[in-house]
């Protein structure tokens, strides 16, 4: 029997599980914006969710010592020794927090262990709570795991925060998972102790939902702000918690993909199932240089919040100062959600009138050579993302602009 290769419909066929998901909002208008500078246009882009400091020399110096070492070889499956052991040290030091080292994941990337949560648990028709503005990617990992993202808008009178009542009546029997994240990108919101007990109640009254909290950007709060877990507020639900982390933000180190989490033995060994199938290891010497960013000289932390918070009162002063824009204060990361409603309807000069954040958005990048990201691509309108991540200089010039741009529409 011959097959016959011009079968109609016998070319690409995607898979159903990423029928509705495609590439990130963010990286479109990123794409977008790096054209128009290789072009000579003077964009100044304020898209990019990572710190603009250098990976510290102590941990580049790890990382050069362990080549040397002969150290580029497969390690163990989800984290070596004594990678899992520094976390250990620094989820004991940092958050009054116990694991053993089988209590302890490591991937590529915390959006690894993010994957490897939702493959190992989430069955077809699972829910997942999602409140928003939200990362992107935490809907369509849950997707591709066959879950039912439910999304639930926390807009700025709520401090973008969930509350427990909205919790409370978002849970059904199909809920798996709530998922959190503190402080939060887009928004920079932060949850305190006095935010989170509400809703550790509420799920104590649901013992078939698990909790999985990202703390990514915990070193990056600002002014007065206490950053707390849940796990370490609340043991009765550390069986059914899981605490992400990584040393990307807080290290200057997103290119070493280096991600990690705690929580209960059974979930741990899953995820590793799943680990086992996709990636395997992480890489040898991120995770020795992982080693050196935990146990080594953490008083730089300090001195590279502080300059982000220097970055984020430029940055919210500037934009409350436009008529049509407002600002709500975050607490951590470095990131800035702000309000344009009251840009909706203009008409910009080319005669266009804009309809949606997304226009907005699209009229600072062409009109004042700005990129930033529309509140749509987050989960929640109209808002718009901006990352302080770069320079006081560009910062300055880029509200300039803005603001500029603002005053020319009619």
């Amino acid at each position: 029997m011959t097959i016959n290769a011009t079968v109609k419909g016998a070319g690409f066929r995607p898979a159903s599980r990423i029928s509705s998901i495609g590439v990130s909002e963010i990286l479109k208008i990123g794409v977008r914006a790096g054209a128009m500078k290789r072009e000579g246009k003077p964009v100044i882009i304020l898209g990019a969710g990572e710190p603009d400091f250098d990976t510290p020399d102590h941990i580049k110096q790890a990382a050069w010592e362990a080549i040397q070492r002969g150290e580029t070889k497969y390690t163990a499956l989800d984290g070596t020794p004594e990678l899992k052991a520094a976390i250990r040290e620094k989820f004991e030091r940092e958050n009054g927090l116990a694991y053993g080292l089988d209590e302890i994941t490591v991937g590529t990337g915390a959006k690894q262990i993010l994957f490897n949560a939702m493959m190992a648990t989430v069955d077809s028709g699972d829910e997942v709570i999602i409140p928003t503005p939200y990362w992107t990617s935490y809907s369509d990992i849950v997707q591709i795991s066959g879950g039912r993202p439910v999304l639930i808008a926390c807009d700025a009178s709520s401090g973008f925060r969930l509350t427990a009542e909205r919790l409370e009546a978002a849970i059904t029997p199909r809920t798996r998972w709530v998922l959190l994240n503190s402080p939060s990108n887009p928004s920079g919101a932060a949850y305190g102790a006095e935010d989170y007990r509400p809703l550790l109640d509420v799920l104590l009254r649901h013992p078939h939902v698990w909790l999985l909290v990202d703390d990514m950007y915990e070193h990056i709060v600002y002014d007065d702000f206490r950053f707390v877990t849940p796990a370490q507020l609340e043991p009765r639900l550390n069986d059914r918690t899981l605490t992400v982390n990584g040393v990307s933000k807080a290290y200057a180190m997103t290119g070493w993909r280096i991600g990690y989490a705690g929580g209960p033995r059974e979930l741990i060994k899953a995820m590793a199932v799943v680990q086992s199938q996709s990636t395997s290891c992480p890489s040898s010497v991120s995770q020795a240089a992982s080693v050196a960013a935990l146990n080594g000289p953490q008083d730089f932390l300090k001195d590279r919040a502080d300059s982000f918070k220097r970055r984020r009162d430029l940055v919210v002063a500037g934009l409350n100062a436009i008529d049509g824009l407002d600002c709500r204060v975050p607490e951590g990361a470095f990131y800035t959600f702000s309000g344009c409603a009251g840009m909706l309807g203009k008409v910009t000069p080319n005669g266009k009138t804009i309809g949606t954040d997304a226009d907005f958005c699209a009229y600072l990048l062409d009109d004042a050579h700005v990129a930033v990201v529309p509140g749509s691509a987050f989960g929640l309108s109209p808002f718009f993302r901006i990352s302080y991540a770069t320079s006081e200089a560009e910062l300055k010039e880029a509200l300039t602009r803005i603001a500029a741009a603002c005053g020319r529409l009619s």
